[in-house]
């Protein structure tokens, strides 16, 4: 995007709105971190032992920083509810603006450019408006490795109303045209067509150009894009569409199984249900069971065409869904995911006893790896429909809490779990044990 001629604020700004889905991210993390340098360096400084030489306990201590996490998930939620939805939305209609921009752009003056398949691009100078001055085009499409060249003065760039074209509005220039060889034998009458024009306007695919966005929607209604409420009312209409789906395909079905002549109950006739084997066919007259076959195989086939139809379509309604349930879950882990690692964090800056960015960084960074693997992996099952979305997005705090009060517990008894001379002296009893 710096090479390609746009302001230095437009990216800047559109860095910005991209920085705030990564609050995710790095919001757990630094409380992590943290929560296990500060409690670390009370631990080095010896004043965790004053404190608890006072007679106050590590929960009496934690608690002012618990209060400070509280008011920090309750700020993460907000964020994820009300403001993330916004930076995701202008996000992603600045993009779309920048993907749409004037394309003059694209073109570097003294470079060929390839952006458009097909296509050889150079000009020897552009000014503010657009306007290009000596253009050289290369075409290499369908022209069996003999590009057409075309030379103009200047030129204008210009899009179709539909966004699909663009157009070249060339003056003052010539085109050179060699005829194709099919023999592939070398030809001295080679036939060259030199047309000169003083105008002429030729047009160029943009369809590399698209944007390849999952949801043909607005904006506005993409699952990232909105608050609770707005999840709620996209997944109800996303669930009334799968049930108006699931309806009409049983209806099909159902209907290419009714027996269109009589029905049981409709007719005073008293006749003896027919037994039919194991072996349909024989029960059938010789003259009709080619008939039936035909009708079964047709039957059959409309079915398998109409499942075949509805089946991609339910596929990516129920992958929508899904998606809405974790984008809805999502909104309250990454609060939750802050109370859970400053209980990993302070315990554990407490029972290490380091301060600064050495082994406390080391320590945060594995734990957050945990996590972060635990959620990645469940919520990637969760999409593809292998695991309770509910469960997927809250499994990490599930698997974690417990470790969590473990640490907890420890730091509390002034636990020597990270010290290595209680191993060792844990070892050294051992082997004497073992000696006598």
């Amino acid at each position: 995007m710096i090479g390609k001629g746009f302001e230095w604020y437009t990216i800047l700004e559109l860095m910005g709105y991209a920085s705030a889905a990564n609050v995710a991210m790095a919001l757990p993390l630094a409380v992590l971190l943290s929560s296990i340098m500060t409690f670390g360096t009370l631990g080095e400084n010896y004043e965790l032992v004053a404190i608890k030489s006072a007679g106050i306990s590590l929960q009496k201590a934690m608690r002012p920083l618990f209060v400070v996490i509280i008011i920090l998930a309750v700020s993460s939620f907000l964020f994820s509810n009300y403001m993330l939805p916004k930076a995701n939305l202008k996000f992603g209609s600045l993009l779309y603006d920048v993907r749409n921009k004037k394309l003059a752009f694209l073109i570097k003056p003294g470079v060929f450019n390839n952006s458009i398949p097909s296509y050889s691009i150079r000009v020897d100078a552009k000014d503010e408006d657009g306007t290009l001055h000596g253009i050289m085009i290369y075409d290499h499409k369908g022209t069996n490795g003999i590009p057409k060249v075309i030379i103009a003065r200047e030129g204008q760039m210009n899009k179709t109303a539909d966004g699909k074209f663009l157009v070249l509005k060339l003056k003052d220039g010539v085109q050179y045209e060699e005829q194709s060889n099919t023999s592939g034998a070398y030809n001295p009458r080679q036939i060259l067509y030199r047309n000169r024009f003083k105008e002429t306007e030729p047009k160029f695919d943009l369809s590399s150009f698209d944007m390849n966005r999952t949801d043909p929607n607005a904006f506005g209604n993409s699952t990232p894009m909105l608050n609770l409420r707005g999840i709620e009312r996209k997944r109800d209409s996303l669930s009334k569409i799968m049930d108006t789906l699931n309806r009409t395909s049983e209806r099909f079905v159902v209907n290419n199984f009714r027996q269109y002549s009589t029905a049981k109950g409709y007719t005073r006739i008293k006749i003896a249900p027919k037994v039919i084997g194991a072996s349909i066919l024989k029960s059938l007259p010789n003259g009709n069971r080619k008939v039936a076959l035909e009708n079964a195989a047709n039957t059959v086939s409309g079915i398998m065409q109409n499942l075949t139809n509805t089946a991609p379509r339910h596929d990516d309604l129920m992958g929508e869904i899904i998606f809405t349930r974790i984008e809805y879950q999502r909104k309250f882990t990454l609060a939750a995911s802050c109370i859970l690692l400053f209980f990993i964090g302070a315990p554990l800056g407490a029972i290490i006893r380091k301060g600064g960015m050495g082994l406390p960084v080391v320590i945060a960074i594995s734990f957050f790896l945990v996590y972060h693997i635990i959620t990645t992996v469940a919520e990637k099952s969760a999409r593809e429909g292998n695991l309770n979305p509910i469960f997927g997005m809250w499994i990490a705090v599930i698997v974690l809490s417990p470790l969590a009060a473990f640490l907890t517990y420890k730091a509390t008894v002034d636990s020597a779990l990270f010290d290595i001379n209680y191993y060792k002296q844990i070892f050294v009893r051992l082997f004497k044990f073992r000696r006598k």
